[in-house]
């Protein structure tokens, strides 16, 4: 994380043990992390950072080399669920051309090791690859993703792993005065969004099933799809004035009860999700409300209530 005032690495774990957090997203391989999660039991999706893949992708020997070096040295006793190949990268990016050669030189790495059984290869997009999405049902990709995507989509139907998806309500409510703060937080009491014969109550299943609608129209109908970030922002702004830690605390406290049901196009299905983020990071680059969604402060004390189980 990008931060100069966060705690040692030991002690976040014992935190992530104390509030009964099972699993981790790390952005990178980060060394003393994968130190302090050894024997912790937490499941933990790691990075391939955008700035690696094309020293992955150039040959099967750097993947490999990157695999031995942060995951088969660590599989004893670390818990690899995914290894999240990229994060976001965008068509218009340089780095594109090498993505799709990264995911799978790291997927033939880790069949190579002998663990491809327990670990998914796969990478995170994010919603701005959707040309539509309203009505969810009628949810398609952009046609000048496709390219990018296409490829991806085939690898993880034939690796039968799920499609990360970084997906935020926040800045579709920023984006568009249509959109209400209930829809947003999961407090309508009655559906807000007819797409017979589905009803939406909550902007994070429209998108969610907006996602599944596109995968469906390009050959990907029997992926599934892990929320890989989600959160609210506690300050920093926006055009609508939505930054603040009871906003936070209702989305995140009730993102956590709804996932364990599902949504209208996948009911009774829980959505594995992962909240972003455990800390604010107070160096990083980008807009003022980058650095404010954190569920703890630097002292480990949570920034507001809020309970995992």
């Amino acid at each position: 994380m990008l931060g100069n005032n966060l705690p040692p690495k030991p002690e976040v774990i014992a935190l992530y043990n104390q509030r009964n957090i099972r699993r981790m997203r790390l952005y990178d391989p980060n060394q003393d992390a994968l130190q302090a999660l050894r024997g912790s039991n937490i499941e933990v999706m790691l990075g391939v950072p955008n700035t690696d893949l094309q020293r992955v992708a150039a040959s099967q020997a750097n993947a490999n080399t990157w695999v031995q070096n942060n995951v088969r040295n660590y599989a004893g006793n670390v818990k690899f669920r995914y290894i999240a190949v990229g994060n976001e990268v965008k068509p218009s990016d340089s780095l594109a051309q090498f993505l799709v050669p990264a995911i799978r030189n790291i997927r033939t790495a880790i069949v190579a090791a002998g663990i491809g059984n327990q670990i998914k290869v796969s990478t995170a997009i994010d919603t701005g690859t959707l040309g539509e999405s309203f009505p969810p049902s009628k949810g398609s990709f952009r046609p000048d993703y496709r390219q990018l995507l296409d490829p991806i989509i085939r690898f993880l139907v034939n690796n039968q792993a799920p499609l990360l998806v970084n997906l935020y309500p926040y800045f579709s409510y920023d984006g568009n005065t249509a959109i209400s703060l209930d829809y947003a937080l999961f407090r309508s009491q009655s559906p807000v969004v007819s797409d017979p014969p589905l009803q939406y109550r909550n902007l994070f299943d429209a998108i969610l099933d907006a996602v599944y609608a596109a995968l469906e129209k390009s050959g990907g109908g029997s992926l599934e799809i892990v929320v890989s970030e989600s959160g609210w922002p506690t300050a920093g702004g926006g055009a609508r004035g939505a930054t603040n830690i009871e906003n936070a605390r209702t989305y995140n406290q009730n993102l956590i009860q709804h996932v364990k049901a599902g949504t209208p196009k996948k009911p009774g299905k829980p959505i594995e999700t992962y909240i972003f983020a455990m800390f604010d990071e107070n160096t990083k680059q980008g807009n003022e409300i980058e650095r404010h969604w954190g569920l703890f402060l630097p002292n480990k004390q949570p920034k507001y209530q809020i309970n995992f189980n």
